[in-house]
């Protein structure tokens, strides 16, 4: 009897238990970015320890509010990244819809990583390709979609994606690539920067190579073809 009531007590801890405190752990997690910045992510992390013994390597990173960041740049990562950003509930079911019968026909699979996706992932994770990651990441990008909005995502976003060897955020890759604030680039050089963000560790906005500056013209053509959030225009 008293190993039957050891073995339930272990069960009820392990699936009662723990998942609770997760999920109420994760929440108050979510919750308390909504407002205060996101100075240090697992990758800066992660990229810290892969670059310990490159001199060259310095992490460059200046957390900004998202009305000192250009519109352009805004518009810029959704042409490139998430052309249904304002639309979907975090998971865009046109684009993975479109993997997996690209997927069905043997074709290379495509992304479709929504900016809610890469920004829970960014925030909350390790870069992995584990089912159990994809798992969590799925669970933190309705959180973030449920408790902080779009604004607050896209603000996240442009502060801690990586944009270059050492580079987050919109105002660190703006001054690292173009000498000035990231509040006066333009839509050609957000265009750059955006047409890096699949492998910015081999891509750069201010050397760029002739698929960045190809990517950059296209990218530049979507920004004024997608839809354009209305809280955009509401920013100073």
């Amino acid at each position: 009897m008293k190993k039957k009531k050891s073995f339930l007590k272990y069960i009820k801890i392990l699936l009662i238990y723990i998942p609770l405190a997760f999920v109420l752990v994760s929440i108050f997690w979510i919750t308390l970015h909504k407002w205060v910045p996101v100075y240090v992510t697992p990758l800066m992390v992660k990229r810290s320890v892969e670059f310990a013994g490159d001199d060259s390597f310095k992490t460059k990173k200046k957390w900004v509010s998202l009305d000192e960041i250009s519109k352009s740049m805004v518009m810029a990562v959704i042409a490139s990244e998430d052309n249904r950003f304002d639309q979907h509930n975090g998971f865009d079911w046109i684009e993975i819809d479109k993997a997996l019968e690209a997927g069905k026909k043997g074709k290379r699979l495509r992304g479709a990583s929504t900016i809610t996706q890469q920004t829970a992932k960014n925030v909350f994770l390790l870069p992995s390709r584990s089912w159990i990651r994809k798992g969590l990441e799925a669970w933190f990008t309705l959180g973030v979609e449920l408790i902080w909005g779009k604004e607050r995502i896209m603000e996240v976003y442009l502060n801690v994606a990586e944009m270059g060897k050492g580079v987050y955020g919109a105002e660190a890759a703006a001054r690292h690539h173009f000498g000035k604030s990231a509040k006066r680039l333009t839509a050609h050089e957000s265009a750059l920067i955006a047409a890096t963000l699949p492998n910015p560790l081999k891509r750069s906005a201010s050397r760029p190579g002739p698929y960045v500056q190809s990517r950059a013209v296209q990218i530049l053509a979507l920004m004024y073809k997608v839809p354009r959030p209305d809280w955009l225009d509401k920013l100073k």
